[in-house]
């Protein structure tokens, strides 16, 4: 064997034993879970008074589903003269006249809400909660994102923490209105349940720290101030000044139990450009933020899983570049008559893939599935997550080379259960030539695959069809988008009902 062959031979197993470091986390992370699972979180104390609270809507371009949220907020159980509502709106096409209409509608209800237009984009969503604080008049402000519905006891549920003078935050645990539309949808949900229930449990209840998630929370308003206010320097502005606030001291606060259903994308293109913010932002903040936290006086437990929490995502560029060597590395191993070594791999692949089904079988589990429903999407979410890997790495690429970008909304269409909705072109997820470079490597492990069957090397094939599939789906997916129809015309008000959304969580 040459000297470059044991080089690369070298490097592949580096990446390896990164990525199975990385997977390991999700070990540690389960195992918190059930280790704290029963440390429910009550109030301290009783507040002497019901407090005034602002609730947030910040919005752009959510014609769709902009009634609909307002709605479902205008329908919270909390005392009208102690709640504002302000709809943040940065729109620049129909929104602004539904959301004004549907503003005024409320306001002559009684409800105290106000429409604040800007004419700019200043800092996106960040410059548009932080230009609303401005004027707002609570003690508490509560935010919510274009695609969500509230549950009416959000407020009763969540404002009673803040008895606790050192609470300086709430978060609830997201649902989903459109878990059922598609297996796109599907994984998301399973994705983000593992997420909310396993990560943010154990993390909270462990004492390390965890994040808001721009939405379905609720913030004590010093907090805000005290911490250094909205910043616009990251795409994730939420993960952002959550870790400013807990080095500060303030102590955060997460309840599984109470649900916030949301919209999931229906389309590829979309949860692309979602995760590919969210990767993105997650970097931005670690090199921001990191540095400090690994110089400060907080427990190691907490630096460590800061550190995991906010560099997970740099498993993405690796996992391309494992994608890159796989199939060269059992080549090389092949012709040499080292086809022994390939079961090497096996620990490295294990502690991997192994821990993402441990993980998310227990956050289905948690969830309420039963049986074979808790298996069964498992092999699409580790192609799914294969797939994404190139998008993402382009993100983390982006964040260390510190390529500065717009904060690129995630399109929201009203849609629900397994609903088709008409909309806009403009509301689509916009195309890249990514899928063409995922595709390419889609290739690749087909000729890995054939290759492998070929020499009987059946060992390999399950890790390469992974490969070989989640490249192809998530490619074929962003050329072929189009199972939503396109419309110019503007869409009647959509509005979920209580039971709907009782469905959803």
């Amino acid at each position: 064997m040459t000297t470059v062959e044991i080089i690369f031979l070298g490097v592949y197993f580096s990446v390896l034993c990164v990525l199975a470091v990385y997977g390991s986390h999700r070990y540690r992370m389960a195992y918190l879970y059930y280790r704290h699972k029963f440390r429910l979180p009550t109030p301290k104390g009783v507040l002497p008074a019901m407090p005034r609270v602002t609730i947030q809507l910040p919005i752009f371009n959510e014609m769709y589903v902009v009634e609909r949220l307002v709605e479902s907020v205008c329908r919270i159980d909390y005392p009208r003269e102690l709640l504002e509502i302000q709809v943040l709106d940065d729109s620049t096409d129909e929104t602004c006249g539904i959301a004004r209409a549907c503003v005024e509608r409320h306001r002559q209800k009684g409800h105290d809400i106000v429409y604040i237009h800007r004419e700019n984009r200043s800092g996106f969503k960040a410059g548009a909660l932080e230009n609303g604080l401005k004027t707002a008049t609570g003690e508490y402000i509560a935010v919510f994102d274009a695609d969500f519905v509230p549950s009416p006891d959000f407020l009763l549920r969540t404002v009673p923490f803040f008895a606790d003078s050192k609470v300086g935050m709430v978060q609830v645990r997201w649902g989903h209105l459109n878990r059922e539309f598609s297996i796109l949808t599907q994984a998301q949900s399973i994705f983000l349940d593992g997420h909310f229930i396993i990560e943010h449990t154990a993390r909270n209840r462990a004492g390390c720290f965890f994040n808001f998630n721009g939405t379905a929370g609720i913030w004590r308003r010093i907090t805000i101030s005290d911490a250094g206010g909205w910043q616009h320097d990251t795409l994730t502005e939420d993960l952002d000044l959550s870790y400013r606030a807990q080095v500060k001291g303030w102590q955060f606060i997460f309840l599984p139990e109470v649900i916030s259903p949301a919209e999931l994308p229906v389309d590829m293109n979309a949860f692309k450009s979602q995760q590919h913010r969210w990767a993105k932002g997650s970097i931005q903040t670690a090199r921001k933020l990191l540095p400090m936290i690994l110089k400060s006086d907080l427990p190691f437990a907490v630096k460590r899983e800061a550190f995991f929490h906010l560099t997970n995502n740099m498993a993405y560029l690796l996992m391309v570049l494992l994608s890159a060597l796989m199939p060269l590395s059992m080549v090389v191993r092949f012709q040499h008559g080292l086809y022994g070594t390939l079961f090497l791999d096996l620990p490295f692949f294990i502690s991997a893939t192994a821990s993402v089904c441990v993980f998310y079988v227990a956050a289905q589990r948690e969830q309420g599935a039963k049986g074979w429903d808790r298996f069964k999407y498992l092999p699409f979410l580790m192609s799914l997550g294969i797939g994404m890997a190139i998008s993402n790495a382009k993100a983390v690429i982006e964040a260390l080379l510190g390529q500065q970008s717009a904060f690129a909304r995630t399109p929201k269409t009203g849609a629900e259960g397994k609903k088709i909705t008409t909309i806009k072109k403009s509301y689509r997820g916009s195309k890249t030539l990514l899928p063409l470079i995922e595709l390419g490597f889609a290739t690749y492990f087909l000729g890995a695959l054939w290759f492998a069957i070929d020499n009987s090397i059946w060992g390999s094939v399950p890790f390469i069809f992974l490969f070989l599939a989640g490249f192809a789906y998530v490619g074929l997916s962003s050329l072929l988008e189009g199972r939503l129809k396109v419309s110019e015309s503007a869409p009647a008000p959509m509005q979920v009902s209580e039971e709907q959304t009782r469905r959803a969580a």
